[in-house]
């Protein structure tokens, strides 16, 4: 028994003991599992992350991608735009060119049936023949929508066209800043090449003079070349060379005055602001009439625009009169009467004028600040004519209530101011043969007005099944312009899906906008610069002003009854006052839905 014992205490501690050595084996097994595990986690994870960073890298890199590549497509559809509507301008000049035909076989067609049914004479119709044939150009754009006009209408035109052909034509030279697209800045640019064409279709001859300045569109000038030859002017007591180029705008003779002592005049980022404007559009006016009789050139009319211009009338008539421009007069158009160019006398001696014969109250002498000289009160003293730009208030208004203390020298002048209305170049902006729209229109068939709806929001990505769509556009001319206020908004307003905002400006956008939208919102009627409202009306849309100023009369005193009996009241003043002056745009909602036609 005892052996047996310790027998079995033996094996019993034998088994404790292999126990315990397999029991400390197996914790040092699963330590190292454990850490074999560890490692194993810790390869994995940098495994992920290194994967991670793979995937992340190129994600960038397919995003950079797919960036470049939008921006290769967005490039590729400006050009396929561009393209497009080149083709279809010059698809519109070759139907012109058909049209032209067309108007005149037409007008030499109801010539014959004229005398057929008595209402001329052969001898009348031979001759209305021979008019035709020998002007064809400004046939077709006085002549249009032939077979609409009565046999009495016809004539009546016929034979005021035949009265003016046989005038003799003008020379007309323009002393400006500005003109469109060369470069645009307000009203003056749009009225010198709109006024520029009219007055070349009626067999005018007509040229442009303009300071070069660094931000000129210079793509829109055919033939642009410089002139070889000297070209000196008078300035600050002595001669100055200018650079002188030349080209075509529109068909419109353009000669560009470049200075080459005075380069820093013209080669700034904005055409006017600066403290020396003054000795900037002085030396621009003197180089201009230097070059004038330096060429030989006797204009029957140099036109002048603002008091940027304006100091053209003195040095006229006190220098450059007798110089072989004893036939030529002077023409002022004044685009508005806020700024006048105030300075003192004595910088009227850097162009050469004598700053005591001219600091006078009759003359240059500004009627409120005696001690200086009034730059436009000058263009209007020394004018033959001054024609005031406005399309609402007749002379007596401005007189009096918009001259900004002009109202005694407009006064004594009088009988030289004409009143005209704003407008702007039809051919440019006429939806019967607009090239940017997709479907042309008129008054008698709106149904491409219906055609350019869709098209403007199928180019926006709106919906054609939404009840109103708001469009604001951030600029409204190829100068960019910061606006804080709508970008602001743009912000606020970007989830709405009913409003869209058009950052860059489009000509082709522009125009389909116009054609495309029932209501155009104004800031005004009175901002001589804003052709809003023209061209609103123009393609079939209501103006509404909704500016700090809409109503006309919450501006200036307004006499209806004057109005009424004025025979300068422009057809647009009538329909703005009796149509439009006063209608809020819930009201003109409520006319679109009730009475669209209309």
């Amino acid at each position: 028994s005892l052996s047996t014992f310790k027998h079995n205490l033996t094996y019993s501690s034998c088994f404790i003991f292999r126990n315990n050595n397999l029991h400390e084996q197996r914790l040092e097994n699963e330590d190292l599992s454990k850490s074999s595990s560890d490692d194993e986690k810790s390869v994995k994870q940098d495994n992920i992350w290194q994967l991670f960073r793979e995937a992340q890298q190129n994600i960038l890199y397919l995003n950079n991608q797919r960036l470049g590549a939008i921006e290769e497509l967005n490039k590729t559809n400006k050009e396929k735009q561009f393209l497009f509507h080149k083709i279809r301008k010059l698809e519109a000049e070759k139907k012109e060119g058909t049209d032209k035909l067309s108007t005149c076989s037409e007008l030499l067609l109801r010539i014959d049936s004229m005398v057929l049914g008595s209402v001329i004479t052969p001898a009348e119709a031979s001759d209305f023949r021979s008019l035709v044939l020998n002007h064809k150009v400004s046939v077709v754009d006085v002549f249009n929508l032939v077979s609409h006009k009565s046999d009495s209408e016809l004539l009546r035109e016929l034979r005021h066209f035949s009265d003016q052909s046989k005038t003799r034509s003008f020379h007309i030279i323009h002393i400006c800043t500005e003109m469109a697209p060369l470069v645009h800045r307000g009203s003056v640019a749009s009225y010198v090449t709109g006024i520029s064409r009219a007055l070349q279709r009626k067999g005018h001859l007509v040229e442009v003079i303009l300071p070069k300045y660094a931000c000129l569109d210079l793509d829109q000038v055919q033939g642009l070349r410089e002139v070889k030859g000297e070209a000196y002017s008078y300035f600050n007591g002595q001669l100055h060379g200018n650079k002188i180029w030349n080209g075509v705008v529109y068909g419109i003779g353009v000669t560009l005055i470049e200075p080459l002592n005075y380069s820093s005049f013209f080669n700034r980022e904005m055409i006017y602001g600066y403290p020396d404007d003054f000795e900037r559009f002085s030396y621009f006016c003197r180089a201009s009439l230097d070059y004038i009789v330096k060429c030989g050139k006797q204009p029957d009319v140099l036109h002048l625009h603002n008091w940027e211009t304006a100091i053209v009338g003195p040095l006229f008539w006190d220098i450059f009169f007798n110089k072989g421009l004893g036939g030529t007069r002077i023409l002022l158009t004044c685009h508005d009467f806020n700024s006048q160019g105030i300075e003192q006398p004595n910088k009227l001696a850097l162009c050469g004028l004598d700053p005591s014969n001219l600091h006078q109250h009759d003359r240059l002498q500004d009627n409120t600040n005696t001690q200086f000289v009034n730059i436009l009160k000058g263009g209007v003293v020394y004018s033959n004519r001054v024609v005031i730009m406005s399309s609402i208030h007749p002379k007596y208004t401005i007189v009096r209530n918009l001259s900004h203390e002009l109202e005694p020298t407009l006064n004594v002048h009088r009988d030289k101011l004409v009143v005209a209305p704003y407008g702007f170049e039809k051919s440019t902006w006429d939806p019967t043969r607009d090239y940017f729209l997709p479907e042309n229109f008129n008054a008698e068939n709106m149904n491409g007005k219906a055609v350019c709806k869709v098209a403007l929001l199928q180019q926006l990505g709106l919906s054609e099944h939404s009840s109103s769509i708001l469009i604001i556009l951030m600029n409204t001319s190829e100068k960019q312009v910061v606006n804080q206020p709508l970008e602001s908004l743009q912000e606020e307003l970007k989830d709405d899906d009913n409003i869209k905002f058009v950052g860059a400006y489009d000509e082709a956008l522009s125009h389909l906008l116009f054609a495309g939208s029932d209501i155009i919102l104004c800031r005004s009627f009175l901002d001589p610069s804003d052709e809003t409202p023209l061209k609103a009306l123009r393609y079939g849309a209501a103006p509404i002003a909704v500016g700090m100023h809409t109503h006309i009369n919450r501006v200036i005193p307004f006499d209806r009854n004057l109005m009424n009996h004025d025979q300068e009241a422009t057809k647009y003043s009538k329909i703005i006052n009796n149509t439009f002056g006063n209608i809020s745009l819930g009201l003109a909602i409520d006319e679109i839905r009730s009475n669209p036609s209309m």
